[in-house]
């Protein structure tokens, strides 16, 4: 038994109530995310507006605390590395042309990456990214890259809705159409 299963098989065991809990569990894992959310749902038997409310906060919720991490993180670093290179300019010695071309590199690296991102740009990734890779990933990695939060966070709202909402209406007329 895999864990889909295994999650359809306690969302029809479980009160009405907790069912929506299990499917909002279940959307703040990678991999199934809201769209596998929403279907173990309906197919657990939970209406599909319901199953698809509860899958979006799901995979919302924990996108959000990932983009709010993530940031702090980047921040932190950011700030640390600034700092070191005061303290290194004002000290004189050979460690700061090590640190310079160690920067140089970096920077082309990090412009050969703007220059992608700038060519798709936080909606493309957003909305294409689950196509290839969880909206955990892609929200983390546009946020360690230094795109604001409040961005980041409405397009992932907006493909965590979009997507959901496309699996919801196609598998609940797949069940719909079965019964």
């Amino acid at each position: 038994m895999n864990l889909i299963e295994t999650f359809q098989d306690f969302v029809a065991q479980v009160p009405e109530l907790v069912q929506p809990l299990i499917v909002a569990l279940a959307g703040a894992i990678p991999f199934i995310e809201g769209e596998g959310a929403v279907s173990i749902g309906i197919i657990g038997g939970i209406h599909p507006v319901v199953a698809a409310i509860a899958a979006i906060v799901g995979n919302f919720l924990c996108v959000a605390v990932l983009v709010i991490a993530s940031s702090g993180a980047r921040s932190a670093i950011v700030n640390r590395n600034r700092s070191r290179q005061a303290v290194l300019a004002g000290g004189g010695t050979g460690e700061t042309e090590a640190l310079a071309a160690e920067s140089d590199r970096k920077g082309a690296r990090r412009e050969k990456f703007q220059r992608a991102f700038e060519r798709y740009g936080v909606p493309g990734v957003s909305l294409l990214g689950p196509l290839l890779l969880p909206t955990h990933f892609t929200a983390t990695m546009l946020a360690a890259s230094g795109v604001g939060k409040v961005r980041i966070l409405i397009w992932q709202a907006v493909a965590i809705i979009g997507w959901t909402t496309v699996v919801a209406v196609i598998v609940g007329s797949a069940v719909y159409a079965i019964r």
